[in-house]
């Protein structure tokens, strides 16, 4: 098999720095208006209630945290699916997306500067994102002493925080190389040993995964929320983290094939892509309404107390989210792929991945804004310019992995079987 070579042209990469400049110019305008007062409706509002429940009332600092950090966990999470599905294909002994694979190899190349804003965004906005780093919530003397934080405190400490988030990058970044090194190597030296390496390598890392993808998500998203707990919240932020990165594979073999690029991918891996794409659409409503179910049928409120944040409580600031991100990671791609030839046509699949990247966005919004911002959080200059700052900086250590390496892997053992894969 010929090797296929994705050329990236000045054109593209100059379209990408644009992005990041438009975000940092649109950045800058929201700080500025915030800061001269655009705000401050909000401002007096939000801060009776805020303040009430430990909460100051957001400042453009706050503000900024909290974006950098939303935006920095789903991309995280996007390419941490890269490696997480190149491992799953190992471990299945999987030939039909042998042609795709460099795709989500490439998509990890983000880890280590997440790794990096994550560290940063920590260490100068931590008290903006988490009501558990303050210390007077510790010390039994002060008339703002939390004794149900405190109780967490073994795990929910600064260092520990630190540790765990270091070993965490530390370990997908090791697997995600080492599988990268072997899948190169086999491109030069060819042989079953690297796939047979692979497999190993697959194996010890969804292991790794399994635990961290749960623990990370308790991390990052959960303790935003302190006192509010829920089991299932590692599974849930899993599944939307796992259809936004086959969401974010799909669309990408749909561009490059409209490109001209990876000649030998044919409907039939487009619709194996598409299966997964509506596949777990579903699983993660099945995870939504499963959590959602047993904490509205139970009616305790110290658990409701999430739920009613996100519908009505926060003067209904965040229903319209609620409504919206069901609609769009359910509703929508579940009716529009529900036909096999939906599944096959690019354009369909070139729409549903693009609204389920966008709607997966949001549900991690929906996470994390209630907790932080309260009804100070908004879709505004600051929220549009961060989002296309992450953007651009996703899409460039993306297709710079994937211009390092051939597109098609000329010694994959199954090629062969992938070329002539046919549902």
């Amino acid at each position: 098999m010929t090797e296929e070579r994705l050329i990236i042209s000045r054109k593209t990469n100059n379209k990408f720095f644009l992005m990041i400049a438009v975000g940092v110019v649109l950045l800058i305008a929201g700080i500025i208006f915030m800061a001269a007062g655009g705000g401050a409706e909000h401002h007096a509002e939000g801060h009776g209630e805020a303040a009430a429940a430990g909460h100051e009332a957001a400042s453009w600092t706050k503000r900024l945290f909290v974006n950098l950090w939303l935006n920095n966990v789903y991309f995280t999470g996007i390419a941490l699916i890269g490696t997480f599905f190149v491992a799953v294909q190992y471990v299945a002994y999987a030939g039909w997306s042998a042609l795709v694979k460099r795709i989500p190899e490439a998509m990890a190349s983000y880890l280590p500067i997440g790794g990096i804003v994550m560290l940063l965004v920590f260490l100068f906005g931590g008290h903006d994102i988490f009501h558990w780093t303050h210390e007077y919530l510790y010390d039994v003397n002060d008339p703002r002493y939390d004794p149900i934080i405190a109780g967490k405190s073994g795990y929910l400490n600064t260092v520990f925080f630190l540790i765990r988030m270091v070993v965490y990058f530390g370990l997908w970044i090791l697997f995600t190389k080492w599988l990268r090194n072997q899948s190169l190597s086999e491109d030069l030296n060819g042989g079953t040993s690297y796939y047979h390496k692979s497999i190993r390598i697959s194996a010890m890392f969804l292991v790794v995964f399994g635990i961290t993808s749960s623990t990370s998500a308790w991390d990052w998203v959960l303790s935003i929320d302190t006192h509010w707990f829920s089991t299932m919240f590692g599974w849930y932020v899993f599944a939307s983290w796992w259809v936004s990165g086959l969401a974010a594979i799909t669309l990408t073999v749909i561009i490059l094939k409209q490109n001209g690029y990876l000649k030998m991918v044919n409907a039939n891996h487009i619709h194996d892509l598409g299966k997964f794409v509506f596949a777990f659409s579903i699983f993660w409503t099945y995870i939504w309404f499963s959590q959602f179910l047993l904490y509205w049928y139970a009616n305790i409120p110290e658990e409701s107390i999430y739920f009613i944040d996100r519908l009505g409580g926060n003067e209904g600031h965040f229903a319209w989210i609620f409504f919206f991100n069901l609609v769009i990671n359910f509703v929508f791609p579940f009716l529009v792929l529900m036909t096999r030839d939906a599944k096959r046509q690019m354009i369909m699949l070139k729409i549903v991945t693009i609204a389920i990247l966008i709607g997966h966005w949001f549900d991690f919004y929906l996470m994390m804004m209630p907790g932080t911002l309260r009804t100070d959080a908004g879709i505004g200059f600051i929220e549009i310019g961060t989002t296309l700052v992450f953007l651009g900086v996703f899409l460039l250590t993306f297709t710079k992995g994937l211009a390092k390496a051939s597109l098609v892997p000329v010694n994959h053992p199954f090629l062969e079987e992938s070329v002539h894969h046919h549902v």
